[in-house]
């Protein structure tokens, strides 16, 4: 494996062009992969399946940038699988690839995918992230694995109780390593990097390659390649956005008026809080709409749960913060709705991009109020566009009463004694006097 000491020297692959379909099998994936892929439906590979997968399999560190939806996922796990299929067994508490995945659903989701792909493979793998009983993660760590899926928290607690040895890890994959970054797991991923073995090969996927990522990379990275696809403005082309103004108090009014009217299958709803998130819920549930929340305050379990949900189809409208959707991988999403415009712009980029996949047509609406004008300029001025705003009659907005000046509301208060009571001159103030 290369060493994974920073260099200057590295290759670059920027948007190449793709003239025809290329079949898994052309890539250099062996016969058990190909078979597993062409089962799942998958008749070609993506773009950046098409170049990740050689790279990998040729043993090069990797930078790919690429938006969720397009493939990335099986563009590691795949030369991942086929790069372990003939190896040892793993010994007690040790790993030979590992996977960090910045969210407990986007870490389910992979290790999901993993397993899928390696059915009838010899291969051991399992996810391991907080909001669930450590012990269990402890046992399988104690068999030794093949691929470990981890978030970056509980990656660390488990080291620090002795239940893994980073000694042996040959591979070492930064998934969505943008979104690590703004989760504030910086120095987790310096402290987890510490402890690898120097000699191992590194790939790093970001839907964005902003000076952070390019300073990450430079730390972790050995004479990588990188793969520059499908960037942010790219994949919005394909999605239809719609800015709706409301007052704020209607936004869940207008949300059910927007379900009812519209024959949409599915719809994800992203609000700013929490809170925000059940009392939407609750609300479409009494209308007799199923729906579901998903953030950080809910069980792991009941996140599971609405996750499935919605990927089964049982779910109609899936309500969560920026963070819990993180994991949601829904090939065919018609709509996205925005109740609240996320105050990071990048944000509203990740939350759109969940329709308009594959090339398909998407739908992205945003709910707007008057108190929501800096996060509208911001977005505004990362897309490169500007909102035409498209009003609903009977949600218009109030309008909003004239300002009053400051020295107008002091009058109102106290009445214009002044006219009358101030004296031609300089009034003295005799004040108080001094208590001796």
């Amino acid at each position: 494996m290369p060493s994974s000491q920073s260099s200057s020297t590295s290759s670059s692959i920027s948007s190449p062009p793709i003239s025809s379909p290329i079949s898994f099998g052309e890539l250099g994936l062996c016969i058990e992969l190909v078979t597993t892929v062409t089962e799942k439906g998958y008749a070609s590979a993506s773009p950046i399946q098409q170049h990740a997968i050689p790279t990998v399999l040729n043993g090069r560190d990797v930078i790919a940038i690429a938006q969720t939806g397009t493939g990335k996922t099986a563009s590691f796990s795949l030369p991942i699988l086929q790069l372990l299929a003939n190896t040892q067994p793993s010994k007690p508490h040790c790993v030979k690839a590992l996977i960090v995945a910045p969210t407990r659903e986007l870490a389910a989701q992979v290790a999901k995918n993993v397993e899928s792909y390696s059915e009838g493979m010899n291969i051991r793998s399992t996810a391991v992230f907080g909001g669930v009983r450590i012990e269990p993660q402890k046992f399988e760590l104690a068999q030794g694995l093949d691929i470990l899926i981890a978030t970056p928290g509980r990656l660390v607690d488990l080291y620090k109780q002795g239940d893994i040895n980073f000694e042996h890890i040959e591979m070492l994959v930064l998934d969505e390593a943008d979104r690590m970054l703004d989760l504030g797991f910086v120095e987790h991923i310096h402290f987890i990097q510490s402890l690898l073995p120097k000699q191992r090969q590194t790939l790093l996927f970001s839907a964005t390659f902003s000076k952070e990522i390019k300073a990450l990379a430079a730390t972790m990275l050995n004479k990588p390649v990188t793969i520059e696809l499908a960037t942010a403005h790219d994949h919005i082309e394909n999605i239809t956005q719609i800015l709706h103004p409301v007052d704020k108090e209607r936004k869940h009014e207008l949300v059910i008026h927007l379900l009812k009217s519209n024959d949409w299958s599915q719809v994800l709803v992203f609000t700013r809080t929490k809170r925000g998130a059940d009392e939407l819920r609750n609300e479409l549930e009494a209308m007799g709409i199923a729906a579901e929340s998903i953030h950080a305050n809910r069980t792991q379990h009941a996140r599971t749960q609405a996750l499935d949900g919605f990927r089964d189809g049982s779910l109609k409208v899936l309500i969560g913060t920026d963070l819990a959707a993180r994991g949601i991988d829904i090939q065919q999403l018609p709509c996205v709705i925005n109740v609240d415009l996320p105050f990071v712009p990048e944000d509203y980029i990740h939350r759109i991009g969940r329709t308009g996949r594959a090339s398909s047509k998407g739908l992205a609406i945003s709910l707007y109020s008057d108190d929501e004008k800096k996060q509208l300029t911001s977005i505004e001025r990362l897309t490169g566009r500007q909102f035409k705003k498209t009003f609903i009659s009977e949600f218009t907005p109030k309008p909003k009463p004239p300002a009053v000046k400051k020295d107008k509301i002091e009058e109102n208060l106290y009445g214009n004694f002044e006219a009358f009571d101030k004296p031609s001159g300089k009034r003295k103030s005799k004040g108080r006097k001094k208590r001796r």
